[in-house]
């Protein structure tokens, strides 16, 4: 596996393979271990920043499959996601009324130090069920706690070096190492899958969907046995895919969100002056208030991006021989970008390592922008949850901010906002206080 800058290179590890003519440079390769030892365990991104200055501008590869069923899967995808209310009012009626769960909870921990790891997992993970299954589930219940275990525990697997052994050394796989425990939670996973397709089943009424699950049991009878891509194991597939994307990277820029919120006492402040100036008189903040806060949007837009939540975005392919740089990439190539590269570029931003709002507003002090922005990826891979996202922070940390005001714990020490790294990264552990600021009427 060839590393290279601005993005994770590779190839087939295994014995040292000539380059192709023009193939961009990258560290020398290991037999067998190809360049997985210049990776650390703890983060590789940091590792990649370093070669990335080494070898400068020089992008790179790592094959993967990319072919028309998976486009196929992607627009069907985007079209029942869309008709499901993603980003419309349906959907942020959803998300207002699990918000209302969330300020119970913390009502509950007023005046008192608490973790809120689960706590915004569990949230964002029963606002993506409503449209899988169209049904939340209490914080409480074994299938929820079971899945945002399974999130949290194999993120950190799939990604990190223990990841990139088992794709790339064949003869380790069958070996009682860690990466065999994501195995064992995947089967399990798709077992629990299996067992609520069998139970919507015996409700289902064709051509009548309640959710993405009826959509594809309907898609799946008017294909019938085409050859397609669709079958009930892919939407198995599917749907873990789909509520992972929408529960962990939310709630892990949530949890980042608050860090830097405590931590930024007087930013925090400003937002809550925004928040109350624009909502005065009104129950509850709505999606299209965004407009009217400035400032707010470019502190959540400027938690995303040093969040950093997906480094390594997710696979992208050459569709044609192409020429970068003066270095030819093949057609067919699986391309992964190191968003870091893009979110702290200088010149980029004002401030592209430190965490300051201003790099979102312009002289004006209106919201912009910056082109650089791409924390959902770009092209045809990008997130298809972005616009349930981007509503989800909104409306959670507007309304939040609006009752509490969240407090860094006297005895917690230095913040330390070096994420853990995964397939989503997540801030470390921390504690927060909670102060209600005002009562609103409900």
């Amino acid at each position: 596996m060839d590393l290279g800058s601005d993005l994770l290179l590779g190839r087939e590890a295994g014995w040292t393979r000539a380059r192709a003519k023009y193939f961009p440079p990258g560290p020398r390769p290991i037999p067998i271990f190809g360049n997985l030892l210049q990776l650390s365990l703890e983060s590789p991104i940091a590792d990649l920043e370093r070669l990335a200055k080494h070898y400068a501008n020089a992008p790179g590869v790592i094959l993967a499959d990319y072919n028309p069923g998976w486009k196929e899967q992607r627009r069907f995808g985007l079209m029942t996601l869309r008709n499901f209310g993603l980003g419309k009012h349906s959907m942020e009626q959803s998300i207002l009324r699990e918000i209302q769960l969330i300020i119970k909870l913390l009502e509950q921990s007023v005046g008192k130090t608490m973790n809120p790891h689960l706590l915004f997992h569990n949230a964002a993970s029963n606002v993506i069920c409503q449209v899988l299954f169209a049904r939340r589930f209490d914080y409480e219940d074994e299938f929820m706690k079971f899945f945002v275990c399974l999130f949290h525990e194999t993120s950190k697997l799939i990604n990190g070096r223990w990841g990139m052994i088992y794709d790339s050394i064949s003869i380790v796989r069958n070996l009682p190492l860690p990466f065999q425990k994501a195995f064992k939670l995947f089967k399990i996973a798709h077992d629990k899958r299996l067992e609520m397709l069998a139970e919507n089943k015996k409700t289902r009424v064709p051509g009548k969907p309640r959710h993405f699950i009826d959509c594809y049991l309907d898609e799946l009878d008017k294909r019938g046995d085409d050859g397609s891509s669709f079958s009930e194991d892919q939407l198995c597939a599917f749907i873990l895919d789909l509520h992972f994307a929408g529960t962990d990277t939310t709630a892990n820029t949530l949890l980042a969100a608050f860090l830097y919120l405590m931590n930024y006492p007087q930013i925090q402040e400003r937002c809550q002056q925004e928040i109350d100036k624009v909502l005065d008189g009104k129950d509850q903040a709505t999606y299209e208030d965004r407009h009217q806060m400035p400032y707010v949007q470019a502190v959540i837009h400027e938690i995303q991006r040093m969040a950093n939540t997906v480094p390594l975005s997710v696979f992208h392919s050459t569709t044609n021989d192409t020429e970068l740089m003066g270095y030819t990439i093949p057609r067919g190539t699986i391309i992964i970008p190191n968003l870091s590269s893009v979110l702290y570029e200088k010149g980029q931003w004002k401030s592209p390592h430190d965490f300051n709002p201003e790099n979102f507003l312009n002289e004006k002090g209106e919201f912009v922008k910056p082109e650089a922005f791409m924390p959902f990826s770009t092209g045809p891979r990008m997130c298809l949850g972005e616009g349930l996202a981007r509503m989800e922070l909104f409306l959670i940390v507007v309304t939040l901010l609006r009752r509490f005001k969240f407090i860094w714990p006297e005895d917690a020490g230095e913040p330390d906002y070096t994420p853990v790294f995964g397939t989503t990264q997540t801030p470390k552990p921390y504690s927060m206080k909670v102060q209600l600021r005002i009562t609103i009427p409900r």
